[in-house]
């Protein structure tokens, strides 16, 4: 068994429960900016893959197009943590912006919502909505137990 079929779906597990990460960008002078964001995992027992839906800001664009990679953070107060390091790359096609869109509609709270409550969300296939689209090239998942000492063990994968 690959170590990413024994760590991927854990990660999904923490972060799905978990639910708001805080993503950090590089920017054109190196400096690290970070901001909350809600994104979406799929994991298909050979494919890990992350959809974040957002706003294309100048500094997002910049940001992605000086450094095409994100690191993801997500802590609970119970202290696990999982963390995903990803090559990010931005899809304004319609077709995923759509399928994007209608997956967070159709998953269930707290990970799901209707993106037409966030008011500057004019639509999927609109300007003011766009797709960052995750491939992860290491993960790691730790959970609070191990940090606390009463069980567990760290997962890591990296490609």
């Amino acid at each position: 068994m690959d170590a990413l079929d024994e760590v991927a779906p854990a990660f999904v597990d923490m972060a799905h429960r978990i639910v708001w990460a805080t993503v950090a960008s590089v920017d054109r002078h190196e400096r690290p900016r970070s901001r909350i964001l809600h994104p979406i995992w799929r994991w298909d027992g050979g494919e890990l893959r992350g959809f974040i839906g957002t706003t294309p800001t100048r500094t997002k664009r910049a940001h992605l197009s000086h450094t095409p990679f994100v690191s993801i953070n997500y802590w609970a107060p119970s202290h696990d943590t999982c963390v995903a390091e990803c090559r990010a790359r931005w899809a304004f096609d319609d077709l995923t912006r759509v399928r994007i869109w209608e997956l967070f509609k159709a998953t269930p709270e707290p990970l799901g919502f209707d993106p037409a409550r966030i008011p500057t969300w004019e639509g999927p296939t609109t300007e003011s909505f766009a797709v960052i689209e995750l491939e992860p090239w290491k993960l790691r998942v730790f959970p609070g137990t191990v940090l606390l000492r009463r069980g567990g063990s760290i997962l890591a994968w990296q490609a």
